[in-house]
C-alpha cells in the first residue's frame, strides 16, 4: 500500500494552504539561507546534548525502525538518539545532509513495551513521511515577527491533524490498537502499568459515552488539556480507533473518505467553526469575543497600535476605531458571558478563550494585567484558569 494514502485530507489542505502563506514562506527562505551557510548544525548539537545509538548499542531499538522504515516504504538512513529525561517524550528532527534524527527520552525507552515503541516510532517518521517540518512551526509561532492570529489559528488546527496522520503511521506500523492506546495512555498519565490496570476495552467504552452531539468533554484528560495542540485527549483515541475499522488496516473496512469524514466530526469540538457561523450560538460567540479582546488589550495602561493591529487581523480591517466605546464593550462583558454561558458547553466557551489567548500573545506577549483579565473572564466561563496559562506558555513543535 502507498503510505501517502494515510494522510489525514485535512492535514493535507491545510499544509497546502499554509505553504502558501506569505509569512510561512518568508521564514522558509530564512532557515534555507541559513542551510546553505551551514548554520544549523543540527546533528552537532544532537552529538553534544544527546546519546547516539549506535545499532551495536540498541540493537532492537534499530531493528524496530528498520522493520518501521520499511512498513512506511522510507529509505532515507536514520540515527537514532536517546536523552535523560524522566518525562515520556520522542521528536523527530527535521533531516540534515540526508539523514533523519530521531530522539527518545530516556524513561519512555526504559518504561515502554517493543510494541509501543513501534508506534511511537512510526508516529516520528510519520512527520517526515508527510513533510511536516516544511512547515516550521515552532519558527513562526515563536518568532521575531508573530503571525497574525488567524495565521495562528490555522497553524494550530493543521498541526492537530498533522498529529492525527502521525498517528495513523505509527498506528500502521504497530498493527495493535491495544498497544497504540497502552503507549497513548502512558504518555498522557505518566503511568508505566504498575499503579493502573489498564483496559483498551474500557477506555474505549469511555471514549464512545462522549456526547459529542452536546460538545461535553471526555473523562480521559483534564479539561484544561482539551484545545492545547499536543495533549493527549479521548478525540486522538477515537481517531484511531475508527482508523482501525477502515480499510487501511481492515479488508471491507470503511472507505477513505468516510474516515476522514469520521474524523472531521471528532475533530470539529476543537475547531473555531464559530468565527464563521451563522448560527445565533455562533454569533453570541463572536460578539463576546469582540468585547473581551477590547477589554484584555485595555488592561495594560490602553490600546496600543500594535494591539488594534492585531485586533484588526483577526476581526477585519476596519473593524476598530477610535469612535469605539472601549468602556461600553467592557461593561457588557458580563452580559455577553451570561449569554453564551445559557447556549453553550464548557468546551465551545474554551474556544473563545483560546482564541483571546492567541490575540493576546500575537504581540509577542502577555503582560500580567493581561493575564489576569483572561483569567478573570474564564473563570466567568466556568474555564479552567490554567488552561489560559497552559495556552499561552504551549509548545508550538511537532512530536
Amino acid at each position: 500500500m502507498d503510505p501517502q494514502r494515510l494522510r489525514n485530507q485535512h492535514d493535507k489542505e491545510l499544509f497546502d494552504q499554509l505553504l502558501t502563506d506569505q509569512d510561512v514562506r518568508r521564514v522558509n527562505e530564512q532557515i534555507a539561507r541559513h542551510e546553505e551557510k551551514g548554520n544549523l548544525g543540527v546533528r552537532r548539537r544532537l552529538l553534544s546534548t544527546s546519546v547516539r545509538l549506535s545499532p551495536t548499542m540498541a540493537a532492537e531499538l534499530h531493528k524496530t525502525a528498520e522493520a518501521c522504515r520499511e512498513q512506511l516504504s522510507m529509505d532515507i538512513p536514520l540515527e537514532l538518539y536517546v536523552f535523560p529525561s524522566p518525562s515520556y517524550n520522542a521528536a523527530c528532527v527535521k533531516p540534515e545532509a540526508g539523514r533523519l534524527f530521531i530522539m527518545f527520552s530516556s524513561a519512555l525507552l526504559e518504561a515502554f513495551t517493543e510494541e509501543e515503541i513501534r508506534f511511537v516510532m512510526g508516529h516520528e517518521l510519520g512527520h517526515h513521511l508527510f513533510g511536516h517540518h516544511d512547515i516550521p512551526i515552532g519558527y513562526i509561532m515563536r518568532g521575531q515577527h508573530r503571525p497574525n492570529p488567524r495565521l495562528a489559528l490555522t497553524l494550530t488546527s493543521w498541526s492537530r491533524y498533522a498529529e492525527i496522520s502521525a498517528d495513523r503511521a505509527g498506528a500502521y506500523c504497530a498493527q495493535d490498537l491495544e498497544s497504540v492506546a497502552h503507549a497513548l495512555f502512558k504518555l498522557a498519565s505518566g503511568l508505566t502499568g504498575q499503579y493502573a490496570d489498564f483496559s483498551v476495552a474500557e477506555f474505549l467504552a469511555q471514549v464512545d459515552e462522549m456526547q459529542l452531539e452536546d460538545a461535553q468533554p471526555g473523562q480521559g484528560a483534564p479539561t484544561e488539556d482539551w484545545f492545547l495542540t499536543h495533549p493527549f485527549s479521548p478525540l486522538r483515541v477515537k481517531a484511531l480507533k475508527i482508523f482501525h475499522e477502515s480499510e487501511l488496516i481492515v479488508p471491507d473496512g470503511m472507505d477513505i473518505d468516510e474516515l476522514d469524514l469520521g474524523v472531521e466530526g471528532i475533530m470539529s469540538l476543537m475547531e473555531p467553526s464559530y468565527l464563521e457561523g451563522k448560527t445565533d450560538i455562533a454569533e453570541a460567540m463572536r460578539r463576546l469575543l469582540f468585547a473581551a479582546a477590547i477589554a484584555v488589550a485595555d488592561a495594560s495602561r490602553g490600546i496600543s497600535d500594535e494591539e488594534i493591529k492585531v485586533f484588526e487581523q483577526f476581526f477585519g480591517e476596519a473593524t476598530f476605531t477610535r469612535k469605539l466605546d472601549i468602556e461600553q464593550l467592557k461593561s457588557e462583558v458580563p452580559a455577553r458571558i451570561k449569554q453564551v454561558k445559557a447556549m453553550t458547553s464548557i468546551p465551545k466557551r474554551m474556544q473563545i478563550i483560546r482564541d483571546l489567548c492567541m490575540m493576546s500573545r500575537a504581540d509577542g506577549h502577555s503582560t500580567g494585567a493581561e493575564r489576569d483579565t483572561l483569567c478573570e473572564i474564564a473563570h466567568s466561563l466556568e474555564v479552567p484558569p490554567l488552561f489560559v496559562e497552559k495556552t499561552l506558555e504551549a509548545e508550538t513543535e511537532l512530536d
